[in-house]
């Protein structure tokens, strides 16, 4: 028997401004679209020019709409980063682990792939995704 593969929705992460939803689940899985570091309530890129302030917010909307799928960012076993500068590498990891760290109580931190890559608006300097597995 197949599980019906349903969308994610939560006003705690920015509404998609695309044809695509937050998210998507199927079963136990969990795929987070890719989010930046948007404000949900006023749709506005906040922080320019601050990867490690875009960074936390960017994990701040992903970790929403995890949990808008009924699961918890410690069920998150990959994240893809995607960033614009190459420099700002060390800025965003450091950002990027204290997040991690305090969100992953069991200790077991996501695998992570990050990719250097032009983004969809001048103002974004990190897109983040993820994939979880539930129980």
């Amino acid at each position: 028997m197949s599980t019906a593969k349903s969308p994610i929705s939560t006003p705690h992460a920015p509404a998609p401004a695309h044809t695509f939803h937050q998210g998507v689940r199927k079963g136990p899985f969990v795929q987070v679209s890719g989010q930046g570091p948007v404000d949900p309530a006023t749709s506005e890129y906040l922080f320019p020019g601050d990867v490690a302030a875009q960074t936390t917010r960017t994990l701040e909307n992903v970790k929403a709409i995890v949990e808008g799928a009924g699961a918890t960012f410690d069920d998150v076993v990959m994240l893809r980063v995607y960033l614009t500068k190459r420099e700002d590498f060390p800025i965003m990891n450091d950002a990027y682990g204290a997040f991690v760290e305090a969100n992953c109580p069991g200790g077991v931190l996501p695998a992570r792939t990050t990719v250097f890559t032009g983004l969809p608006r001048e103002e974004m300097l990190v897109e983040i995704d993820a994939f979880a597995i539930t129980d």
